[in-house]
């Protein structure tokens, strides 16, 4: 029989399995999702890991505190089922929180090489995983990672009000010229990948299919699922949700926030529907909780990312 003590804290008591365990919403250790905090990878299928990294952002700073943001904020979602999957997504998929990646701000031309290879030691050992950023810029990392570990040619999922394909007279790199220089450099592949939610003007495409936040309010979220399933297909693919996507009445707390964007339940119905699609890892980024109202934005976050870990555990079942 389990006891009282063994249902609090649950980031230092629970087993890296098992289901849901509910513990009150406002005490315990904060861990992502109350899943335990461990650097041990035996048995585990997926770590959520934070990237709280910022350097590469353009406008107002502060990403750097949305895996703290976030994780606390997760507390309001884990005590019960994610809600439009019809299964407890821990009973057959063991969670960690691995913690945070650590780089040393002072030496910021090894950064990227040093998130790149901390990810790598977990894509190289087959766990799956679930990035809290940080600024977008902190994608770029993850991706040469799993080249690393899977090939090039990934497909890019994309949800954001920005392209980030900027180009640059120069070959330096921030959070909204990324994903020009990964398929520049073959990491991924733009004709099999999807931008949705854009809303701010790039004169190139660079061969992405995009879909604007007005396509998803015209076409409807099952329309834009049908034409995502199409172009990925079969294809190697990662799924990256900046929360500047969200219009920022439903997700003010972020850095470059565009009005008009997607609401938050046309965001999860589309992730939804993601179901089926070869996933290798996936991320939330750009969560910035000091312009936050009320933790919305970073509960957001917290909620997209559980729909993300019931994506990868509805592959498992």
């Amino acid at each position: 029989m389990t006891s009282k003590l063994e249902k609090i804290d649950l980031a230092f008591t629970r087993e890296p399995g098992g289901g849901i365990i509910a513990e009150p919403t406002y005490s315990g250790a904060l861990s992502f999702g109350r899943r335990r905090y461990t650097k041990d990878l035996d048995g585990v299928d997926l770590a959520v890991i934070g990237v709280p990294f910022d350097l590469g952002t353009t406008s107002r700073p502060g990403a750097r505190f949305g895996p703290r943001g976030v994780r606390q904020a997760s507390s309001m979602v884990a005590w019960d089922r994610v809600y439009g999957f019809d299964f407890d997504p821990f009973e057959n998929l063991s969670v960690i929180d691995y913690g945070d990646v650590f780089f040393d701000h002072g030496t910021p031309s090894e950064i990227v090489k040093s998130i790149e290879d901390q990810f790598f030691d977990l894509h190289s050992k087959g766990v799956i995983t679930l990035m809290i950023g940080g600024d977008h810029f902190s994608t770029y990392p993850v991706l040469r990672s799993l080249a690393r570990q899977y090939g090039e040619g990934i497909s890019l999922i994309h949800f954001d009000a920005h392209s980030d394909t900027w180009t640059d007279e120069t070959e330096r790199l921030d959070h909204g010229n990324m994903f020009y220089y990964a398929a520049q450099q073959g990491l991924i592949d733009p004709a099999r990948s999807v931008q949705v939610g854009i809303r701010t003007f790039n004169a190139e495409s660079h061969g992405f299919n995009i879909f604007s936040a007005e396509d998803v309010a015209a076409q409807g979220p099952d329309a834009i699922i049908q034409a995502i399933h199409k172009i990925v297909g079969d294809n190697k693919a990662y799924l990256t949700f900046d929360i500047d996507c969200i219009d920022p009445s439903m997700a003010p707390g972020t850095g470059t926030p565009v009005i008009g964007g997607l609401t938050t339940m046309d965001a999860q119905k589309i992730l939804r529907g993601l179901t089926g699609l070869n996933i290798l890892s996936a991320d939330v980024v750009e969560i910035a909780p000091v312009y936050d109202q009320a933790e919305i934005t970073a509960l957001a976050g917290a909620t997209l990312a559980m729909n993300m870990i019931a994506l990868f555990s509805a592959a498992k079942r």
